[in-house]
């Protein structure tokens, strides 16, 4: 196990490496000064741009600039933003609450995901089936800034039940009808993965041996049936985790929430480089931790799985 997860790590190092400098690269290519867009249709003297620049090293190559940002990831210093301030600040106010954001959906969209969808393979091709499938097909062709300001106007502005934009407000209360947007947008896929891998397993030998045995179906089912369907949607889970990142940057901006993907957003309207490239580098990093998690997962789901170094 330990030898294992040494090679996980060190295989994280070329994918780290390769996405940063991606990532660096596609912003250091977009067009436009942005020391010059800061000061908008007043431009200062060019003395005060160069000062700018060369205090943001816009006036160094692309690589020496690569590997100034690289080395301070390293010191955990991601820079000083355009605004002046350092960009580790920025990232440990917001991503608190882009963290409380994210859990309260995954746990909405997951518990009814593997419910709805355990219930629905249990009554295959039942009214229930059908509705849920329905109501999943819905989820899944609605874009989630639909979603969202459908539920901003309606449960937000018309009915009152929930704040229609969060603001200061973003404590786990102030997020539930975010969360809400949120889970539903990776909710209704979720679903229909778990509805067809628990319809697979029902057809397994094993299941037909436990009942054969005599085991009640009480037991069969939360054991033998849905442990196993899981292993897909812990799988589906880290790929689900880029479409939570997308969709959080989308219904923060539509809800006021000062969390990742809100700051974010604003960082490539202003084309902040410095916050730009520190939080997608954050995001790789945290994304390839929890594919790592996910791998380790499949153990304790599945004893037959064993890691092999």
């Amino acid at each position: 196990m330990a030898i294992y997860i040494l090679k996980r790590i060190l295989q994280v190092i070329p994918v780290f490496l390769g996405a940063t400098l991606l990532i660096y690269y596609m912003v250091f290519a977009m067009p436009g000064d942005p020391i010059a867009a800061l000061f908008g249709d007043k431009q200062p003297p060019e003395a005060l741009l160069n000062q700018l620049r060369e205090r943001y090293m816009l006036d160094q190559p692309f690589i020496i600039q690569y590997l100034h940002y690289l080395g301070g990831i390293f010191r955990l210093d991601f820079g000083i933003g355009f605004n002046g301030q350092p960009v580790l600040d920025t990232l440990i106010r917001a991503f608190p609450v882009t963290l409380r954001l994210a859990a309260e959906a995954v746990v909405l969209a997951f518990v009814l995901a593997i419910v709805i969808g355990a219930a629905s393979a249990l009554l295959k091709n039942s009214i229930f089936d059908h509705a849920m499938l329905v109501i999943a097909l819905v989820f899944v062709a609605v874009p989630v800034f639909v979603v969202g300001f459908f539920a901003q106007f309606v449960f937000g502005v018309q009915l009152g039940w929930f704040s229609p934009s969060v603001g200061e407000n973003n404590g786990w209360s102030g997020l539930i009808l975010p969360a809400i947007t949120l889970g539903f947008s990776i909710y209704a896929s979720s679903m229909r993965l778990m509805r067809s891998s628990t319809i697979e397993t029902l057809g397994q030998d094993w299941v037909r041996t436990a009942y054969g045995k005599g085991l009640p179906r009480r037991r069969v089912i939360p054991v033998h049936v849905l442990r196993n369907s899981l292993i897909p949607m812990v799988t589906d889970t880290g790929t689900q985790f880029g479409i939570l990142m997308v969709g959080a940057t989308v219904t923060e901006t539509i809800f006021n929430v000062p969390g990742v993907g809100f700051t974010l957003f604003t960082a490539i309207l202003k084309h902040e480089t410095p916050t730009i490239v520190s939080f997608v580098t954050i995001f790789v990093v945290v994304y390839v931790l929890i594919n790592l998690l996910i791998d380790l997962l499949y153990g304790l789901l599945d004893p037959r799985i064993r890691y092999v170094s």
